[in-house]
Parts: structure tokens; sequence; C-alpha cells
């Protein structure tokens, strides 16, 4: 395998970065923007540069999208109020349902064929995504969804008040399929380790546990085993600051941690930050592997392939700026880093 390489992406996003999904097998990937569009890319085999392949037009800003079952399926969540299947083929979108407020996210399971969204409404719907003639189920939350994350068999969400739910993803599909009038309990009920909201979540991928950050420059590690043994593991950590200049009274600068994304084979994770930086940190040593060069504006959204050969990075101005007038016109950017052999690969616990 080659060393590390990273490109820019031709023809990005006119607008802000949502998310950012890669496809189950093929060296595609998507991204959502509020300018109202999907992006579908497809990376060149050995060769630096991905192509557009297509463009989905919304009627509004797309904040979350997610493949389904294979490479030419997606799912779709915005603005709208809509939860959408789209057909990446033929463009086709087929409403799924609607929510009363935006839908911040969705996410598919490929191991229980779920998809799931979470809406500014305070509810989560559920759909049996191999049979979509089955009717949802609508679960309540005790608060506004702002992360949603899904592991083998376990759904993370969090929301304000840092309210965190972990459900158990059998225990929906089993609900969705005898579409049950009872709404499923969660599986879990936690108050997030982070005293800030929660930006991002992110599920570990051998399902022992998740990462949690805020828009107070820290990222919580937690492991879904509930034994005291376990819970005394879990930590919490600054990261994404920099040093002020002592002109105006020294300290940190804070930035969000706005994106978080596991390496599917090594566990690892990137965090990417209102600094501009993204970071890889090994989980089970609780140490920072490396931080990359500074990209020109914050990181919005980040994702490996599948494979954990490619780290799909996208870059916008932040929101927390404080610009009445936002825009992200010119400035949206995405970059992908085709990782080393070993680059993600962890120490091992100290």
């Amino acid at each position: 395998m080659a060393p590390a390489t990273q490109f820019e992406v031709a023809q990005p996003p006119n607008d802000a970065i949502s998310a950012i999904d890669f496809a189950p097998e093929a060296p595609r990937f998507l991204v959502s923007s509020w300018d109202k569009n999907v992006y579908l890319y497809e990376i060149a085999s050995g060769s630096e540069q991905a192509t557009l392949i297509n463009a989905f037009e919304h009627r509004a800003p797309v904040l979350s999208v997610c493949f389904g079952a294979n490479q030419d399926e997606a799912f779709t969540a915005g603005m709208d109020r809509q939860v959408k299947k789209l057909n990446l083929v033929t463009g086709e979108q087929t409403v799924l349902s609607k929510h009363s407020e935006p839908v911040r996210c969705v996410v598919y399971s490929s191991e229980h064929s779920l998809l799931i969204s979470a809406s500014w409404d305070s509810t989560l719907h559920v759909h049996n995504a191999a049979n979509l003639s089955q009717p949802h189920i609508t679960i309540p939350l005790p608060g506004k969804p702002h992360a949603l994350a899904a592991s083998r068999t376990k759904l993370v969400v969090a929301m304000t008040a840092r309210l965190v739910h972990i459900y158990d993803l059998p225990t929906l599909l089993s609900a969705v399929r005898s579409n049950t009038q009872t709404p499923p309990q969660p599986w879990q009920q936690r108050e997030s380790s982070l005293k800030f909201l929660t930006r991002a979540v992110a599920c570990m991928p051998n399902d022992a546990g998740y990462a949690t950050s805020s828009i107070e420059g820290r990222v919580a590690v937690e492991w879904f085993d509930d034994s005291a043994e376990s819970q005394a593991r879990k930590y919490a950590f600054k990261c994404h600051r920099q040093a002020a200049p002592e002109a105006e009274g020294g300290g940190d600068i804070v930035y969000p941690v706005n994106a978080l994304a596991f390496h599917p084979i090594y566990g690892t994770f990137a965090s990417g930050g209102g600094d501009g930086t993204v970071a890889l940190w090994d989980a089970e040593a609780k140490r920072r592997m490396r931080q990359y060069q500074r990209f020109p504006d914050s990181v919005a959204a980040l994702a490996f392939s599948r494979d954990g050969r490619y780290l799909a990075i996208g870059v916008c101005p932040g929101f927390e700026t404080g610009m009445e007038d936002y825009s992200g016109e010119g400035r949206t950017k995405v970059f992908v880093r085709e990782l080393g052999e070993t680059e993600a690969k962890g120490k091992g616990a100290k």
C-alpha cells in the first residue's frame, strides 16, 4: 500500500456540508449540503481524484444522508421535514415519512435493515428498510435530538439537556415488524459526560461503546456495558483548542468538535473541529496519534470508507463565526485522504 496521499475534490457543494457517508462496497461517497443537494462522488482507482457522478436536488437544505443496503440506494433528511429514499441510479425520490419539524439525522443499520430518522420535533421514526410497505413506528423523545449513530446492535441518540438514550436495534426491528402501538423503551438512559451541547456521536466498530463530542472542545468515550467496572473506564478529554494570544489575556480559544468517525478496522477514531483540524485518537490508549495540517475552514463532517482506506473530510466556514449572512459558497471543500498502511492503527493501551 502506498504512503498516505491527500487531494481536494473537484466540484464540491456550493454551501455548508451537513454529512458524508461512504458506500458499502465501492469507493463512492455521498455529501449532503445546505445548498439543497446531495452529491455522489467516486474515487478513481489508483488516482488522486474523485469524480462527481451526479447531484440530486431537494426542495430544502439537506441535513443528513446515508447509504442503504447497496451503492445504488440512499436515504436523506432535511429542512423540508421529510425522510426520503433516493435511487442513485434513476434519481427517483420517495417520501417515506414526514416529521412536524426539520429532520436532523438519518442512519441505516445494515445488520437489521432498519432506517431511523431523528427530528427536531423530538421523535424518532423507525422504518423496516427491507419492507418499506410496512408502516414506520414513532418513538417520542424527552429532548431535541442533535446526533444519532448506530453500531451492530445499538442506536445512540444524543439530545438537548445532556440526555442520551441507547436503544436495542433487534428490539426496534421486532417493534416495527409487529407495528406496535406502544413505543419501545430505551435499553439505557444516560446523562452525557460532557457539560455542553452534544455536536456529534459515533459508535465503535466492535459494538462495545461510543464517543460523543461537544460544542466546547471536548470528546467523551463510553462503553455500553453498564457494569461498574466498565463504566469506570469512561473518560473525557479536551481537544480542538488553541492558545489565545497573550495580548488578549492568554488562555484557550475553544472550538466545537463537529465530527467524529471510527476507523472500521482498527477502532481508532478521527475528530474534526471548528479550528480547522482533524486529529486521530487511540480510544484504548487514551492518546492522540496524530493531527493533520490545518484546513482553511471549520471541519464539518468526516467519514471513513468501509474498508478503512479513505477518510473524507468536509470543510466549510463554521456557523460559530456568528455571521448574519452566512454563506459557504466558494469556501466549501471536500478533501479525501488515502491512509498509509498503519496510519490509523492504534498502539494499544499503555
